[in-house]
C-alpha cells in the first residue's frame, strides 16, 4: 500500500465520478491561482492532463481554470491543509484536505480521527518522503520500467494499480520526468506529489487490517479529503 492509499473497488461505486471531478476541481481552482495558461503553470498543466484522463467535460474544466484565475469575477478561497497522525495499530497517515472553511473541516477530522489519532504538524511527517509521484502504463510489453526510471530522470520505481507503475521523482523533477517518460515507452496515467512512507508498517493481522481500511475508508468519504498516504505495507 505504502505511498498512496485508494479504496477498494472505488470505481465500482456509482458517486465515484463525481467525487473524482470534485476533487479535481477544487485541485484546478488552486492551480490556475498562478495563470489560466497551462504553457508556463506546471501544477496546472498536471491536473488539467489527469482531468482529461478522468473524462471531465471541457466546461466543467474550462470553468474551473476561469474560476480559479479570477476570470470569471468571482472570489473563491479554498485552501490547502494537511493533517497528520494515525490510523488504529499506530498506521502513519498524512491526510491533505482542500476546504473553503479551515475551521469546519479540521473539527470534522477531529471526529474522524476518534479511532485514530489526530497529531501535531510535523508529529508524523519526518518519517515520510516528500516525492513526485507519476503512475504510468507500459505501450508495449517489452517497456522496461527501470531503464524508462534512469533515462527519463526518475529515482526509483516499484508496482502501481492494476498492472501500471509508480515512478517516484524528486518534487523538483515532476513535470521533466513526467514529460520524458513518454519518449521511454510509458503514457502518463497521473502525476502529482506525495508522501512515501520510510517504516512501513507491516505483520496486522486480518482483523486489524479490516480496522485500519474501514478508518481510512471514513476518512476519504469527507468531501475535504483530496489524498491520504499511509505508512501501511502490503
Amino acid at each position: 500500500m505504502g505511498a498512496q492509499w485508494k479504496v477498494k473497488h472505488k470505481e465500482a461505486a456509482s458517486n465515484a465520478k463525481g467525487k473524482i471531478f470534485g476533487k479535481l476541481v477544487k485541485e484546478i481552482t488552486i492551480a490556475a491561482r498562478n495563470g489560466a495558461d497551462t504553457a508556463t503553470n506546471a501544477h496546472l498543466r498536471l491536473v488539467v492532463e489527469q482531468a482529461k484522463k478522468a473524462s471531465m467535460p471541457k466546461e466543467t474544466l474550462d470553468r474551473a481554470i476561469k474560476k480559479g484565475a479570477g476570470l470569471l469575477g468571482e472570489t473563491v478561497q479554498y485552501h490547502r491543509v494537511t493533517y497528520e497522525g494515525f490510523a488504529p495499530h499506530q498506521v502513519p497517515l498524512i491526510v491533505e484536505c482542500v476546504t473553503d472553511n479551515i475551521n469546519r473541516t479540521v473539527a470534522e477530522i477531529r471526529v474522524a480521527f476518534r479511532k485514530g489519532q489526530l497529531g501535531a504538524s510535523g508529529s508524523v511527517a519526518w518519517d515520510f518522503n516528500h516525492v513526485g509521484m507519476i503512475e504510468a502504463s507500459a505501450d508495449t510489453p517489452d517497456a522496461d520500467p527501470e531503464m524508462a526510471a534512469i533515462e527519463a530522470g526518475a529515482q526509483d520505481f516499484e508496482p502501481g494499480e492494476e498492472g501500471a507503475t509508480l515512478f517516484i521523482t524528486d518534487p523538483t523533477d515532476l513535470d521533466a520526468v513526467q514529460k520524458a517518460l513518454p519518449e521511454q515507452g510509458f503514457t502518463v496515467l497521473s502525476a502529482k506529489l506525495g508522501y512515501q512512507p520510510k517504516n512501513p508498517v507491516s505483520g496486522l493481522s486480518d482483523e486489524q487490517m479490516a480496522e485500519v481500511e474501514a478508518f481510512l475508508e471514513g476518512l476519504d468519504n469527507h468531501d475535504d479529503v483530496q489524498d491520504m498516504f499511509v505508512g501501511l505495507a502490503g
